[in-house]
């Protein structure tokens, strides 16, 4: 058997180039403009911020601490069922990765404000004068914030399932589900986990646009951390900014031990490798846990229904059987499905042309147009210097797994810490010295976003089997020929996929970086963040769907010219 680890297949980049990512943009922002306009019909005033009323005082921190975890654990739990989903349908059924993939890539593009612009009023409707309805739309955004990069993850995770280990299943005759189990899920664990952890930090990053909402001259605020902060930023109150800063602190620190240090030390057992690492996480809750007796009664039960469940939906074949025999796929329906795409891409062509005469018109095209290469040059030299500084950091961190346990919490707060309370620091100074805002407002676009290169980078370092690493130490690699002959190749794909979700982030948190308000002060720089900023306070939906379709289309360019031909990359050079 061949024991040669192919980091990131072909199969992985022939999917990443597929022909419909372009072809699904017109489609998508077709229904985007038709929901905006829906959104703008069913529009009503909905005085719920006066109905809630908020305080600064900080007794009623843990109570806000308290509502906003639960709202992004129900957001976490909906994208972990949403990332499996995704990617056992991407990676079993060819026609659905077609247009799953592409239009996940669309969907990461679309920053906040654009969904709350539409599914505010939507829920609001749909749940009339309750709280309900509000507390959906602020789920929804927080799920947003967390489902793209988790189902990234997955789909790579499930891509990436050694070409001996694909066959020992089909030796065995494993079922789709069985497969799903005992094979893909249990491989993809270890990444996917280290993403949970950092889309539970990325949600913290846009909980003030989630509970403290801005849409068509209305301010609807729920009770939760992210009003409290919206409502001290308004304040210009420092001193509950400080509360909220130690209020995040403690919260990080709880989930931490309590919830993904566990899973961590517990995901260890599916790290591919021959030989036994050096490299295991600890987890004092785990280890108790394991020592008590009502648990492991409980946790025996689970794994016995799912023994139940994998044996009930078994193949009814075995190898030797005509059933076993693979058809050879008809090209009628992929054919038929490729038709009816290009059908509906024409119509959704047409439509967008009559909203951009009808609405908006070609000068306002431009003029957006030129604002995103302004934001396109601020994402590219952050993430270029996000890369340098922290591909070394991630990689050290992940090959060495006591500091890997010492500085997991304080990775997790520094990617939670909301770019909004850097706002007073960054209004002072740059107000103080008379700064330019189109350059020392740039910062703030990566401050919530570079952690998804260092925490991906941290899980692909994590994952080198441990045979590897005596092999280069054997060798005696050092310097450049480690990093070109080793480290670089053994990280690179989980690089690229953090790179993905952190260009997209930065390109969501332009939105709140490029438009910074503190008390009466506000600062606006030139770029497309701070045109859709602008556009959703004053509900201008036809001008939000303008800002948001065009900021499509530069997050979609960037992907297919940049982060494909990496891809490509990592099969034809970076690799084992």
């Amino acid at each position: 058997m061949n024991k040669k680890r192919q980091f990131f297949p072909r199969q992985v980049v022939e999917a990443g180039g597929n022909r419909w990512d372009w072809a699904l943009l017109p489609i998508v922002l077709a229904i985007f403009v038709l929901m905006a306009y829906g959104s703008q019909q069913m529009a009503r005033p909905y005085e719920l911020g006066q109905a809630l009323p908020l305080s600064l005082d900080p007794s009623n921190l843990p109570y806000y601490l308290l509502r906003t975890t639960l709202r992004m654990f129900i957001a976490m739990a909906a994208s972990v069922v949403f990332s499996c989903v995704f990617a056992a349908l991407t990676t079993k059924y060819r026609l659905a990765e077609k247009v799953l993939v592409p239009l996940l890539d669309i969907l990461q593009s679309i920053p906040i404000l654009g969904f709350l612009s539409i599914t505010v009023t939507a829920f609001i409707a749909l749940f009339p004068g309750n709280l309900l309805g509000v507390e959906c739309a602020a789920i929804f955004a927080i799920f947003t914030s967390q489902a793209w990069n988790m189902a990234f993850s997955a789909y790579q995770g499930f891509r990436s399932v050694p070409a001996e280990l694909s066959e020992a299943a089909q030796v065995f005759q494993l079922s789709g589900w069985q497969r799903f189990w005992r094979l893909e899920l249990p491989f993809a664990m270890p990444g996917l986990l280290w993403n949970m952890m950092m889309s539970m930090s990325g949600g913290w990053f846009f909980v003030v646009a989630s509970e403290a909402i801005m849409v068509s001259n209305q301010t609807i605020k729920l009770p939760g951390m992210g009003s409290y902060i919206a409502l001290a930023i308004e304040q210009s109150d420092l001193g509950a900014i400080g509360w909220a800063i130690f209020a995040m602190l403690i919260a990080v620190l709880l989930y931490d031990q309590l919830f993904f240090r566990p899973l961590l030390a517990w995901a260890d057992k599916f790290r591919f490798e021959e030989t036994g690492g050096d490299t295991a996480q600890s987890s004092w809750l785990l280890t108790w846990l394991r020592r008590t007796e009502r648990t492991q009664q409980l946790v025996a039960w689970f794994a016995h229904q799912l023994s139940r469940s994998i044996a009930v939906f078994r193949l009814s074949h075995d190898g030797t059987s005509i059933r076993a025999r693979k058809d050879q796929p008809s090209v009628v329906p992929q054919r038929v499905w490729d038709a009816v795409i290009a059908a509906v891409v024409f119509y959704a062509l047409w439509s967008l042309i009559h909203f951009i005469r009808t609405e908006v018109g070609w000068s306002e095209v431009a003029h957006v147009a030129m604002l995103g290469v302004y934001t396109m040059l601020r994402v590219v030299v952050l993430l270029a210097l996000a890369a340098v500084i922290w591909v070394p950091v991630g990689i050290w961190i992940g090959m060495n797994p006591r500091w890997a346990s010492r500085t997991q919490a304080v990775a997790q707060f520094l990617a939670a810490f909301p770019a909004n309370l850097v706002f007073p620091v960054a209004v002072i100074i740059i107000m103080r010295y008379q700064l330019n805002p189109d350059i020392w407002l740039s910062p703030l676009m990566i401050l919530g976003t570079q952690w998804y290169l260092l925490f991906n980078v941290i899980a692909g370092a994590s994952t080198i089997p441990t045979e590897l690493r005596h092999a280069a130490k054997n060798f005696g690699l050092s310097g450049w020929l480690k990093w070109r002959r080793y480290l670089l190749p053994a990280i690179f794909p989980s690089f690229v996929t953090g790179a993905i979700t952190a260009s997209g982030g930065s390109w969501n948190a332009a939105i709140v970086a490029e438009f910074v308000s503190w008390g009466p002060t506000t600062l606006k720089a030139h770029g497309i963040g701070s045109y859709i900023a602008e556009m959703t306070a004053s509900g201008d939906f036809p001008r939000i769907a303008l800002g948001i379709g065009i900021m499509c289309i530069f997050v979609m360019g960037f992907n297919h010219f940049v982060w494909r031909r990496l891809y490509t990359m990592a099969e034809s050079r970076l690799h084992f």
